[in-house]
């Protein structure tokens, strides 16, 4: 039987009927490409327009407070030139009611009733001048010492300043000399006088001097300089309160830390063993310092301590405060300790204080 041939089914497709295909698949990835960049690509912009938007109206609050701000300076020193030119008036008036006294005096020797009225006239005058000048002194500043820093610049801290027994605990470690390991290694080989006058620690002394100038004049103070030890900044006055009023001893405070070269490791738990010898406790504390703690009491064993060892040593430390006084941190930067920011920002937190980790032109 002779088989049936199969009918061949005709299947040209031209070379440029291939490239067409081809290119229809290309062009449809790429629109599908298209799609999901230009997607992304809008998202993003509404993140970033979401963030310019919540920068500038950070910007508009923050200049409508500085505004306000110099109203309110402009205010003050209006009222400071008013009360300034009142007293200036009064004194005026004075002089002339002394002039005619000595007048009167000359032409009617027994006008001892006229002269006593003038003179009861005098001395009120003389009491609202007192009073006067009083006003314009407490309206032109409260500080008890005076402090100049560099330019123009002023910062809002957030530090609470207030307190009737203000301690301030400034680190003389050898970390205190500079921001960078290699830095401090340079420095702690150089003489003494290089040491003093390096940059960090320079900076580290005007923020002593810039919270010493904020005191309350009617508040007391301590200031405890600690490494490997904690003493008492003027030795002759340790375990007692110095009077803020007394502009003679801050300054002998001032010039003391200056004498001070940075050396050796940081105990903070002997700083704080050393507010336990006030009595009675300070009700405010602030801490100067750049990192954890690299001993406890006594010198650590071996010559190296861990990040680990070291947050130890710092809850061991804080075990040491004073019940329920605020600490207020000030950190100054250093490199190699990246748990200090956490672990010194909770202890502001928990104490109820305020952190603050300065730029470098602060104060």
């Amino acid at each position: 039987m002779a088989r049936r041939k199969r009918s061949a089914i005709p299947f040209n497709l031209s070379f440029l009927d291939i490239m067409s295909c081809g290119f229809g698949a290309v062009v449809l990835v790429f629109l599908i490409i298209d799609h999901s960049v230009q997607a992304q690509s809008d998202e993003i912009n509404r993140e970033l327009l979401a963030e310019v938007n919540f920068m500038e109206e950070e910007v508009e609050e923050g200049q409508a407070g500085l505004v306000a701000l110099r109203n309110t300076l402009s205010d003050v020193d209006l009222k400071l030139v008013e009360a300034q030119g009142r007293a200036t008036r009064i004194t005026d008036e004075t002089a002339d009611y002394e002039a005619r006294i000595q007048s009167l005096l000359a032409e009617n020797p027994d006008g001892a009733a006229e002269v006593g009225k003038l003179q009861a006239e005098i001395q009120s005058l003389e009491r609202e001048v007192e009073k006067l000048r009083a006003a314009a002194s407490e309206d032109s500043g409260r500080n008890a010492r005076g402090f100049i820093g560099e330019g123009n610049r002023q910062y809002l801290t957030g530090l609470k300043l207030g307190g009737q027994r203000i301690a301030i605990l400034v680190d003389t470690s050898s970390s205190m000399l500079a921001d960078r390991l290699v830095n401090i290694i340079r420095l702690r080989n150089m003489e003494a006088g290089v040491q003093r006058k390096a940059e960090k620690w320079t900076r580290t002394l005007a923020t002593v001097d810039w919270l010493l100038a904020q005191l309350p004049p009617g508040a007391d103070y301590q200031v405890v300089a600690f490494g490997n030890q904690a003493r008492f900044a003027l030795p002759d006055t340790a375990d007692r309160w110095l009077p803020v009023a007394d502009r003679a001893i801050l300054d002998k405070v001032s010039a003391e830390l200056r004498q001070v070269v940075p050396t050796g490791g940081t105990s903070l738990e002997n700083a704080f063993l050393a507010l336990q010898r006030l009595v009675p406790a300070p009700d405010n504390i602030f801490l100067i310092t750049d990192g954890l703690p690299t001993q406890g009491a006594g010198a650590p064993r071996g010559g190296k301590v861990s990040g680990k060892q070291r947050q130890e040593l710092f809850a061991s430390a804080v075990k040491k405060l004073p019940p329920g006084v605020p600490v207020n941190v000030i950190l100054e930067p250093l490199e190699g300790d990246p748990m200090a920011a956490a672990n010194y920002w909770r202890l502001a937190q928990v104490s109820q204080g305020s952190f603050l980790s300065p730029s470098r032109d602060w104060p």
